[in-house]
């Protein structure tokens, strides 16, 4: 599944940092039931490419799956190895970018300045990360938004929470990726499938569907 496809389907991406490979597929079941369409595995998780092809083995055709915090050339390739096809960074590198689209990956690279979020756009990446989107602020989306072209995919990511998707949606968020409000190592299943549920009702809220 693409990433467009996933947003629209769910304007989510689950973010599981320190996950482990083997738990991945019960937490990504679980996540899967509550509707969610995006995971990434950020990289400074335990054997996270292990992970990552497990999920992709698992879930690739129907969910969008990748790699966060990749700031390596050489990891754009482990993760296209592993079967990912989504590359997460926090920062843009038009290097890594570069990489990404060689291997066909899509690219959500992390901007906090107009002047990156229109050197990424100009690369054509398939979105922008808005991080830390706490300090970066729903004013500012705003803002950003009136500027930027219509198509062009923001997602906040950072301190949102579900009492916040619908400010940020009014502010000009496409999406989002969520992280430790969601998953937290070693989290109990059943907290975690309340947590997801509570999230994509907040979503389905906020991006109403005709």
């Amino acid at each position: 599944m693409t990433l467009h496809d996933a947003l629209a389907a769910c304007p989510l991406i689950a973010i599981l940092r320190g996950v482990r490979e083997d738990e991945i597929l019960d937490v990504a079941a679980i996540l899967y039931d509550a509707g969610f369409r995006a995971i990434e595995v950020p990289l400074n998780s335990p054997d996270p490419f292990a992970s990552i092809e497990r999920l992709a083995g698992a879930y690739g055709d129907k969910a969008a799956i990748g790699a966060g915090t990749v700031t390596e050339l050489a990891d754009c390739q482990r993760l296209a190895d592993a079967g990912g096809r989504l590359m997460v960074a926090p920062n843009y590198a038009a290097d890594v970018v570069e990489e990404a689209q060689r291997l066909g990956l899509a690219t959500l690279p992390g901007v906090a300045t107009p002047s990156e979020a229109f050197a990424a756009l100009r690369q054509g990446v398939d979105g922008l990360k808005l991080f830390p989107a706490d300090t970066i602020g729903m004013g500012a989306l705003k803002a950003w938004r009136s500027v930027m072209p219509k198509d062009a995919l923001l997602l906040p990511v950072g301190g949102v929470d579900a009492a916040s998707i619908a400010g940020w949606r009014k502010a000009g968020a496409d999406g989002f990726g969520i992280g430790g409000a969601l998953y937290r190592p070693g989290i109990d299943p059943d907290t975690l499938a309340g947590t997801a549920k509570e999230f994509v009702a907040a979503a389905k809220a906020a991006f109403p569907r005709d």
